[in-house]
């Protein structure tokens, strides 16, 4: 058998009479006196061969070392006494009959050492990893417990989100700024978005509505009756510090909101300021692309009065200078631009309202794309792989929701929103804007004393913006062919004819006029002109029940118009006797 001349950096010891000593008695066979090479340890740097290594005081068991002044494994061990060895075996082996045994019985094969502290070390780390994992789950469900409904166990379910009639999930977004000190009107819903979602599609509508819009409360309110849609959320429940009130105020919030879009809201989720600054900061930042109509971007100096020199009307080069670059207001060019998280809520702040400023020639509506966009921003980024495998990021991300967001969405459904959230792609995130519809859908009018944002169809007639909305988001066959139509009322029952025509709006329908026929009766009659839209055709001739005429209708019509719809027997609830 070969001499091992070291174990572990450790020299076998030699006695007087060339034997090699071990626990229990001398060794069956003699240790050569010179060696050629010693055996290699893994994991031991080795030094040069010891030849004849001369050994003095072998009784006492202390090696002189090596002539050359190597040691074989430790550098600067000197002498190794017989406890230390003996506390060494102890640890690794076992005598018994005189025979070395290593503990998995292996003859003369000790464990080493460095396994047992590569072990030791592993299970260090095991523990450390299960101490992060279980800070990680508590906090997420601490936080989780304050966001969503419904006990722990919805955790480990994954139920799909409620729908509405045309198979989506729509979502109320509500902003305030109850968080931000000094801000006045802080309870106000500034921000007031519908994101409509669908499950079987990947894809994702935004609506953003103005807050300025008019309209009939339901109740008393501060302004009144009547007054500008941001001033609902707070007038329902003004209690903020209840989670009941919270509640309360969600639900009814869906449904008003809901009634003025024109779609079904199963869910709703409010979120201040602290949500969004805490998330892009989890985040470390977001991209944006800032698409002006200005050449030159968008500036606002509305944010900082230090970057003002307490100056409303200070100039830019005045502003840039008492501010570093990019300073505590907005000034982008158009392209992508990297935003932190003061930047960002300013961003999604900014409406160009005082000097100095460009790109904001629509204020509130360009705010509400830039609101968009930043919230698609922190999409990508949250969703992003370098993102989620982040500790620091994630626990972050579930600390700024936890605090400050409260929505009614369910534990069980928690699963569900997160794998939409990752298969929905950016470019499957379309924004529909009230502002930009043709013809228009808005205009603004002083209303109540106030500069409001009313339909172009009359105050409080939401019926053109409802069309709109759902033949963007539910597009048809017939919402496609945009089919122009006049609607006639021929039935002697009050509103028949318009109650008709915003039914075949909504369906996508482009309704160029409403008014009465030249004589009444008990029919329906369906004109068409020209032979093109044929879905419109066969979708009209199955609500009034009859084959389309290709008679000239009696009314002289525009242009575009493809179809004359006169209504004899409504298809939609009956009034008293009069003509529209």
């Amino acid at each position: 058998m070969a001499n091992r001349s070291s174990i572990d950096g450790f020299v076998s010891r030699q006695d007087g009479r060339g034997g090699r000593m071990v626990r229990g008695g001398m060794a069956r066979r003699p240790i050569r006196p010179a060696v050629s090479a010693a055996r290699p340890v893994r994991g031991v740097s080795h030094r040069p061969t010891i030849a004849s290594a001369p050994m003095s005081g072998a009784t006492t068991g202390q090696y002189a070392g090596p002539s050359n002044n190597q040691s074989s494994g430790f550098q600067g061990l000197g002498v190794i006494d017989d406890s230390i060895l003996a506390d060494f075996d102890n640890q690794q082996t076992h005598a018994k009959n005189g025979r070395v045994r290593g503990k998995r019985g292996g003859r003369g094969k000790p464990r080493s050492a460095r396994r047992i502290w590569t072990k030791r070390i592993i299970i260090a780390l095991v523990v450390i990893a299960i101490g992060f994992a279980g800070v990680f789950v508590a906090r997420a469900l601490m936080a989780s417990s304050r966001i969503f409904k419904g006990d722990l166990l919805g955790f480990i379910q994954q139920k799909e989100l409620k729908k509405d009639a045309n198979g989506r999930s729509n979502i109320l977004l509500l902003g305030t700024s109850e968080d931000d000190p000094g801000h006045e009107g802080s309870y106000l819903t500034d921000s007031l978005m519908v994101l409509s979602l669908s499950q079987s599609k990947k894809d994702a509508y935004m609506v953003s509505i103005p807050r300025d819009l008019y309209v009939k409360y339901g109740q008393a309110c501060n302004s009144g009756y009547a007054g500008k849609i941001n001033e609902y959320f707070n007038c329902v429940n003004s209690d903020w510090n209840s989670d009941q009130a919270e509640d309360e105020r969600q639900a009814s919030s869906r449904k008003f909101f809901g009634n003025i879009v024109g779609m079904d809201i199963q869910y709703s989720v409010h979120v201040n300021y602290t949500v969004l600054r805490d998330l892009v900061k989890a985040l470390g930042g977001i991209r944006v692309t800032i698409e002006s109509r200005d050449p030159r971007g968008q500036m606002d100096g509305n944010f900082d009065w230090k970057c003002k020199g307490g100056n409303a009307y200070a100039s830019r080069a005045t502003m840039i200078r008492n501010c570093p670059p990019r300073g505590h207001f907005i000034d982008y060019p158009n392209g992508p631009v990297d935003l932190d998280a003061e930047h960002a809520l300013y961003l999604a702040q900014a409406r160009g309202s005082t000097a100095v400023s460009y790109g904001f020639e629509q204020s509130n509506f360009d705010r509400e794309k830039n609101q968009q966009k930043v919230l698609v921003a922190i999409k990508d980024k949250a969703t992003s792989a370098g993102t989620l495998t982040d500790f620091g990021k994630v626990t972050g991300i579930i600390d700024a929701l936890g605090k400050n967001l409260r929505t009614n969405f369910e534990t069980s459904e928690i699963r569900t929103l997160m794998s939409l959230g990752s298969s929905i792609k950016s470019d499957s995130i379309k924004s529909i804007s009230l502002a930009d519809a043709t013809p228009a859908l808005l205009t603004s009018k002083v209303m109540g004393g106030a500069s409001s944002v009313v339909p172009t169809a009359g105050a409080y007639d939401y019926s053109q913006i409802q069309a709109y909305i759902n033949k963007n988001i539910n597009a048809t066959p017939v919402s496609k062919e945009s089919a122009h139509v006049v609607v006639l009322n021929a039935s002697g029952i009050v509103g028949a004819a318009k109650r008709e025509a915003d039914k075949l709006e909504k369906l996508g329908m482009v309704i160029d006029e409403v008014g009465n026929a030249r004589s009444r009766t008990t029919d329906n009659v369906v004109y068409q002109i020209g032979t093109d839209k044929p879905e419109t055709k066969a979708k009209l001739e199955s609500i009034y029940g009859v084959k389309s005429s290709t008679n000239t209708p009696p009314v002289t019509v525009g242009a575009k118009t493809r179809f004359v719809v006169i209504v004899g027997r409504p298809t939609t609830g009956t009034s008293s006797v009069i003509s529209d």
